[in-house]
């Protein structure tokens, strides 16, 4: 479906995008520079930074060798080609003005920051995000049943949960606790348990970015997006940056069988991250990273409106013991990784007559957003009529090739 035909774009400023126009910290991502405004004219991705409201290009052929040098933050204050302003790019990355394929582009326009590294994430490592798949799982898919159960659930455990440690020796008694009241499930044992749920949340080169369409399968009739931190990670674990993400989900399909968490979380256009990388620096680190709030926009062409708030202080298990679970001697990612550690929100507002609870329309804007680390903006459709994924590891290695004939 064209969703040109019935969708407003808002028209973002640069500031909001990246704040300040990423004038304090580090700020890098990639783009895609059409032929005829590349300098060696070969049409491709560029990795960039910003420098005083510009998008600049670097050194680096790919974010995984920037991300694996420890020397970057030197290398990024080399002088490099200026590509366009933040401000145009922004503008010229919105869906309803792209191109449908990158090959047609036309401008210079944001792509997900991350390329060769693997995109994994986290789930159920905030209270209510655990409740919500514990309500997926006995609701069989069924969103009409969900808030039945979801009051169940509450009505038994309270606040409980957010007084646990996973894998503490609380866990063992508050499980005997859950199996007495019928609602024990895979999703608390992962959510109080010693070991994370970490799962492959989408292949190299598969993630959309700023201002580009997400997909939901046309036949899921419940799904929302989830939005999260997103940590840049090097081979060597170490986390050298962070971004925003949407890891969008399917619920109808997860809550069938967790044996279908692949068409739940990986189709067409499920995973969108950026709009850029802020590096850890003397003005953002690790530390920054559990004070964030990301707030969530959710407004429908149908005129439907939806907010939400996760606050990272209320994350069950520290982000760098995320990060030592899913890299580590045992999970070697030799181009780095991108993490996504998981949400709070799943929205629960009654979107059509009888209840039901919360699911995409077509058209929905979703905005993502925290002020340290920009916002990440994206429009709904269906996974077989967004543009097309045709842009992969071999299409980049044969781009480096030419660049460097």
């Amino acid at each position: 479906m064209n969703l040109d035909d019935y969708t407003t774009v808002t028209q973002f400023s640069p500031g909001i995008v990246v704040p300040n126009d990423g004038r304090e910290g580090v700020w890098v991502g990639r783009v895609w520079v059409p032929a005829k405004l590349a300098a060696n004219s070969v049409a491709g991705p560029r990795v960039v930074v910003l420098r005083d409201g510009m998008v600049c290009e670097t050194v680096y052929p790919t974010m995984s060798a920037l991300l694996n040098d420890p020397d970057h933050l030197c290398k990024l204050d080399q002088p490099g080609v200026v590509l366009a302003s933040l401000a145009d790019i922004v503008q010229a990355s919105q869906f309803n003005k792209r191109s449908f394929q990158l090959a047609d582009e036309d401008n210079v326009v944001l792509l997900a920051p991350n390329d060769l590294m693997a995109t994994k994430a986290c789930g159920v490592t905030f209270v209510r995000s655990l409740l919500e798949r514990v309500v997926e799982e006995k609701a069989k898919g069924d969103p009409g049943i969900a808030n039945e159960i979801r009051g169940l659930i509450m009505d038994t455990l309270g606040d409980d949960l957010s007084k646990v440690v996973p894998g503490s020796p609380q866990t063992d008694a508050l499980k005997q606790k859950f199996i007495a009241a019928g609602v024990w499930s895979q999703y608390l044992e992962v959510g109080i348990g010693k070991d994370a749920e970490v799962f492959t949340k989408a292949q190299p080169m598969a993630s959309v970015g700023y201002g580009c369409q997400i997909g939901v399968l046309p036949d899921s009739t419940w799904n929302n997006p989830e939005p999260e931190v997103v940590l840049a990670v090097s081979r060597d674990g170490v986390i050298c940056g962070a971004t925003l993400g949407n890891d969008v989900n399917l619920r109808d399909y997860e809550g069938r069988s967790a044996l279908l968490l692949g068409e739940a979380k990986d189709q067409n256009g499920s995973c969108a991250i950026g709009p850029f990388i802020r590096l850890f620096d003397p003005t953002f680190g690790l530390e920054d990273i559990t004070q964030l709030e990301i707030q969530l926009s959710i407004t429908g062409v149908d005129g439907f409106e939806t907010t939400g708030r996760n606050r990272m202080s209320e994350i069950s298990r520290p982000p760098a013991d995320l990060v030592a679970q899913a890299i580590g001697k045992h999970h070697q990612y030799p181009d780095g990784l991108m993490l996504f550690l998981g949400t709070m929100f799943a929205p629960t507002d009654n979107r059509e007559a009888g209840g039901g609870g919360f699911t995409h329309h077509l058209g929905d804007r979703v905005e993502i957003s925290t002020e340290k680390l920009g916002c990440l903006v994206n429009w709904v459709n269906h996974t077989d009529q967004i543009p097309p994924w045709d842009y992969g590891v071999g299409s980049l290695l044969e781009y480096l090739c030419a660049t460097r004939a």
